[in-house]
């Protein structure tokens, strides 16, 4: 089976186009973090000397929620905000231990 054909099924859509655009999504969102993130570090006034445990926790705290959110925008764009919107959901379930009941 192709490797387009496993996560079609695996992500349940209906079509190659729709797991391509939800690839150009997750794309376009990470190269939108790397580019922002330097920013934000710079805003906070963090450098080379700054403790790399305070950069992890500021990845942590800021950075990877805004991750989710500029996601979703794409998402959006892309037409494919309720995928999107599901897999941020579940991603949070997990992280936080959120059970549908």
């Amino acid at each position: 089976m192709h490797w387009l054909e496993r996560l079609k099924n695996r992500w349940g859509v209906h079509s190659i186009w729709q797991v391509l655009l939800i690839l150009c999504v997750f794309a376009c969102t990470g190269f939108t973090i790397l580019f922002v993130k330097k920013p934000i570090y710079a805003v906070l006034g963090y450098t080379e000397q700054t403790p790399a445990w305070v950069r992890v926790l500021t990845w942590i705290v800021l950075i990877l929620p805004l991750y989710n959110i500029i996601l979703l925008g794409y998402g959006f764009i892309f037409g494919q905000f309720r995928f999107f919107w599901m897999f941020v959901n579940k991603l949070f379930g997990r992280l936080f231990f959120w059970r549908k009941k």
